[in-house]
């Protein structure tokens, strides 16, 4: 359906940029330093794109992703234009503006989608995203290896991503402004507020999966590069899975998703920071993403539920996203302290929160 080809298309660049970065780093002649800064601006561009496109796009959430859709193709395209490190950051700045304003406006269609048609879509909408970063990220190193160069290969995405927004056409969403929210708008960010720190856990780990798994086979595993490499794709089938086995199990209670993602995900990162070899580190990558991977979509399914207007939706992923800002912050302190396989490890107590709602949800039921 159209809301999972946005989401893959979406997820094609994030799964390219990885692949791109080395070359990128390379033709722009820039230091570790000079390419860190310019990546910084990702999530300051990120944060107040989503605050506002969350005012904008409820109630024209249809056209809302579609123009998101274009704007982020511009800047995913625009980033071939940069000569410098500077360039790069401005750049980057726009692509996290469009990225975020695109998060928020996808999540709002597909909880709008989900009270109009009666089905379940978090979890396969979401499920899109990982199967397209594991295809993309091989996929741009095979066309570098044939001479393509990082314009070209920009361009090919921006022309996907654009493209891919014509599919919004047999979206069909009603018009105008959802129905209000039961409760007034304290209790409703309140709300917000607390499933967003549950989800923001959630990133945590993932996103330091994503960062710090490869270097920690490396480094502290004696893995070769190859079976390092293969630790985020690990970890992203094992997410991918566990929101189809959650699709599949469509009366299992949100109390039992936290439960399995606090104990199961905690556990998972724990076994993959302590573990004392390259192949236990590997499974314990899959079992936090095959217990974590329901979650945020669950999370984001029920907050559309239980407010129509939207507001839940737009606050759990605004807040949920400080996850992916914190993390590198928090695993370079904790390395810096413990080392890096027990501050992965360590990340295994935000788990806690996600068991401590679960018994919340099981004694309120």
């Amino acid at each position: 359906m159209p809301l999972i080809a946005v989401c893959a298309a979406w997820a094609v660049f994030w799964g390219s940029w990885s692949a791109l970065l080395p070359a990128i780093k390379l033709e722009l002649g820039l230091t570790a330093g000079d390419l860190g800064l310019a990546l910084s601006a990702v999530p300051v561009g990120a944060l107040p794109a989503m605050t506002l496109a969350g005012r904008l796009a409820r109630g024209r959430e249809r056209g809302a992703l579609a123009a998101t859709m274009i704007l982020f193709a511009l800047a995913v395209a625009a980033i071939g234009l940069a000569r410098d490190a500077w360039q790069l950051a401005l750049a980057l700045l726009l692509v996290g503006a469009t990225s975020g304003a695109l998060d928020i406006a996808l999540n709002l269609a597909t909880g709008r989608a989900e009270r109009e048609t009666g089905r379940r879509l978090f979890q396969p909408v979401h499920a899109a995203f990982p199967v397209a970063v594991i295809a993309a990220a091989p996929l741009t190193g095979l066309a570098r290896s044939y001479g393509l160069d990082v314009v070209t290969v920009l361009l090919i995405i921006a022309l996907i991503v654009a493209a891919t927004s014509l599919t919004l056409l047999a979206l069909p969403l009603g018009r105008g402004l959802p129905e209000p929210g039961r409760g007034d708008g304290r209790r409703l960010w309140g709300a917000a507020v607390v499933l967003g720190v549950l989800a923001a856990c959630v990133l945590i780990i993932e996103n330091s999966v994503e960062q710090w798994s490869v270097l920690l086979l490396e480094e502290h595993r004696g893995a070769t590069p190859l079976v390092a490499s293969a630790a985020p794709a690990v970890y992203m089938a094992a997410l991918t899975a566990g929101r189809l086995v959650a699709q599949a199990l469509p009366r299992t209670p949100l109390n039992v998703l936290f439960l399995v993602a606090g104990a199961g995900g905690g556990a998972g990162i724990a076994l993959a920071g302590l573990g004392g070899g390259a192949l236990v580190s590997l499974a314990g990558f899959g079992l936090t993403g095959l217990a974590l991977g329901p979650v945020v979509p669950a999370l984001l399914s029920r907050a559309a539920a239980d407010d129509p207007s939207g507001t839940m939706v737009w606050g759990v992923s605004t807040i949920s996203y400080t996850g992916f800002v914190v993390s590198p912050l928090l695993v370079a302190g904790l390395s810096g302290w413990l080392g890096l396989p027990a501050a992965l490890a360590a990340l295994g107590l935000l788990g806690l929160p996600l068991v401590a709602r679960a018994a919340f949800e099981r004694a309120r039921a």
